[in-house]
């Protein structure tokens, strides 16, 4: 029989002998996992252990070569904690390009602080995270976290790739569960990535994927959402913020939701409800009341931005909104829904994923999702919705940030999915009315009325409220074909009842015509030249995304300089396409006076990577008749 010691023994070279078979080494790597990379993830481990419906524990091995300093955003080494979730144990080890061991931060070394920045009613949500300066490239980072909740409402996501411009050489999941708490997932993306299903049961559940090579960005690509493989979980039975829950249908989790989590958060003091009466007065219509209450809502709150699963997903009471004057996305909706209430005017908290980029509940797996809380109010067979976090947008608009995706409104007899407002591309208009002169020594001077709508009004409506040289630089990069520019007095109108945001520019310019012995040459269109080009890609690999598409329309009169004649003017063109239309048109009223019509409709879509190039010649062609001239003689 062997004796305990030399068991010991065999066990600590066997230890030994494993440590010494880790070689973060980064010549070690393979260069097809280099190529391109500016961080290589050697190893992405998660296991995720559901004891029960109260109790996740979670555990984050992650090993990344940094290459260069664009690759540092690839360490991912941060945890967030909060009241419900507690971090156990934390540490990283830096090694250098060779391999050999830097340095070893502990708990104590990480920096901690508040995940929301001014706010003391969420001092217990906060974040740790490695704040570590690299001494030379490449360097290795081994992060390793363990975290323990009661919630189980949110299991993590697990992305086999993190994102572009970094490779994978091993990366795991690893999920234990109980059988009856109705564990569920989703796969996204799986088709062309060596990913492998190590396991499915009853109670666990696992994948492993090896060399991921590198994904490159390519303009007008969809969300790395789209693109690349994850897998969603969720529970049927689950706990969140200290309530048991269910989620077998979105009616069934929407009713349990409002009950249980929402319940008691709208009370607000007497005083508040009595001012919010008088406020409205007689009024009778509840969109037109709840149009004076948004108004104070903007007037009084501001916004603290915690992302909904940091500071919980239970709104803070709205008697604390009113206050202290502020609060997060979720404090902020249901502040106005009180207030809404105090004058009998219904509407619903709204959970959905707020982003540029249109991000959709995922309907068919019912599960706690979204990042983003609004409020709907019934109007007619349909919704206005309210983004209460701001204190600028227009009553009922959504802009870019909400428009156009599948949503969950928590109603009092349960939860449903709705589509946001749609904004119809030629809806998304801006309208040019302007005039310039061009005088004999090429210099130019002119005004411009632009007018936006729909989504483009998004893109407008906040430079009114830019500093003087913010806006010079605004409207020298808006304007970047016309060198030398010169501004004159600038006037906004910002109709927030209409949605419709319009700048009255003067503008000048020295220089703007080339001149040559008796000729002189110039762009006609100079208010909205598109000269931005599209990006050749060879052998691109994505899809693209016209995310949304918009109507431009413009009419200028161009008065050209005394003593020219035209030699040379462009003819009307026209381009249709699968991609939109293109119309110019060239009107001469006299000698001296044109009339430049132009119009740009693009049409949003998804279309498939062949079809890039397509659109990289249409685009081209806008372009070049953008920066058609006009050849004028001196008589």
């Amino acid at each position: 029989m062997k004796s305990p010691f030399f068991s010991l023994f065999l066990c600590l070279i066997a230890l030994n002998s494993f440590a010494q078979k880790v070689n973060y080494n980064a010549t070690s790597i393979a260069d097809s996992l280099k190529q391109n990379a500016n961080a290589v993830v050697r190893l992405d481990q998660m296991d995720i252990n559901i004891a029960s419906q109260r109790s996740m524990t979670t555990k984050i091995q992650r090993v990344v070569t940094v290459l260069n300093e664009k690759g540092l955003g690839h360490i991912d080494a941060y945890q967030h904690y909060d009241k419900t979730t507690s971090i156990t144990s934390i540490e990283a080890v830096i090694y250098d390009g060779a391999g050999n061991e830097i340095k070893k931060i502990k708990r104590k070394d990480f920096s901690d602080q508040s995940a929301v920045s001014g706010s003391t009613l969420f001092s217990d949500s906060r974040v740790v995270y490695l704040n570590y300066t690299p001494i030379a490239y490449p360097f290795t980072v081994a992060y390793t976290c363990e975290t323990e909740t009661s919630n189980t409402a949110f299991i993590p996501r697990w992305y086999f790739l993190g994102g572009y411009n970094t490779s994978v050489e091993k990366c795991a999941l690893n999920v234990s569960f109980p059988s009856d708490l109705g564990f569920k997932k989703k796969e996204f993306q799986f088709a062309g990535f060596n990913i492998k299903k190590a396991e499915e049961s009853a109670t666990k559940l696992s994948y492993t994927a090896e060399n991921i090579l590198v994904q490159k960005s390519e303009d007008l690509s969809p969300s790395s959402d789209d693109l690349f493989p994850r897998v969603m979980m969720g529970l049927e039975k689950f706990h969140l913020e200290g309530v048991d829950g269910t989620a077998t249908t979105w009616e069934a989790f929407g009713k349990w939701y409002g009950e249980k989590i929402l319940t008691g958060t709208t009370t607000l003091p007497e005083e508040t409800v009595s001012k919010m009466k008088a406020l409205v007065g007689d009024e009778k219509d509840p969109i037109k009341k709840a149009k004076i209450i948004y108004d104070y809502v903007q007037k009084k709150s501001r916004y603290v931005n915690i992302a909904i699963g940091i500071g919980g997903w239970k709104p803070m009471l709205a008697s604390d909104v009113d206050r202290l004057g502020y609060g997060d996305c979720k404090a902020l909706s249901n502040y106005t829904k009180a207030l809404l209430q105090a004058v009998d005017v219904p509407s619903y908290n709204t959970i959905l994923y707020g982003d540029p980029d249109k991000a959709n509940i995922q309907s068919d797996f019912v599960s706690m999702q979204g990042n983003h809380m609004i409020l709907a109010i019934p109007n007619g067979g349909n919704y206005t919705f309210l983004e209460c976090t701001s204190q600028d947008n227009p009553f009922g608009y959504q802009g870019t940030f909400t428009d156009d995706r599948d949503v969950l409104i928590i109603k009092p007899d349960g939860g449903e999915i709705v589509r946001t407002k749609i904004y119809d591309d030629k809806g998304n208009i801006q309208k040019d009315k302007g005039t310039y002169t061009i005088d004999e020594n090429g210099h130019f001077s002119g005004s411009i009325s632009i007018t936006s709508e729909g989504s483009q009004y998004s893109l407008k409506y906040r430079i009114e409220n830019y500093q003087p040289t913010e806006k010079e630089a605004h409207y020298k990069e808006y304007w970047d074909n016309i060198n030398n520019l010169k501004l004159g007095k600038i006037t906004f109108s910002n109709d927030k009842e209409n949605v419709r945001f319009t700048e009255d520019v003067q503008l000048s310019a020295i220089n703007y015509a080339s001149i040559s012995a008796n000729k002189m040459i110039f762009a006609i269109d100079a208010f909205n030249q598109n000269t931005g080009s599209v990006k050749r890609i060879r052998n691109r690999k994505n899809p693209f995304q016209i995310q949304r598409g918009y109507l431009d329309s413009d009419e200028i009169e161009v008065n050209l300089p005394a003593g020219f004649a035209i030699e040379f003017l462009p003819q009307n063109y026209e381009l249709k396409g699968k991609f939109g239309e293109y119309k110019t048109e060239i009107i001469k009223k006299d000698n001296n006076k044109l009339i430049y019509k132009r119009s740009m409709f693009l049409n949003k879509g998804k279309y498939s990577n062949k079809e890039y190039d397509e659109y990289r010649l249409f685009m081209e062609q806008i372009s070049k008749n953008d920066n058609a001239k006009i050849i004028l003689t001196k008589n």
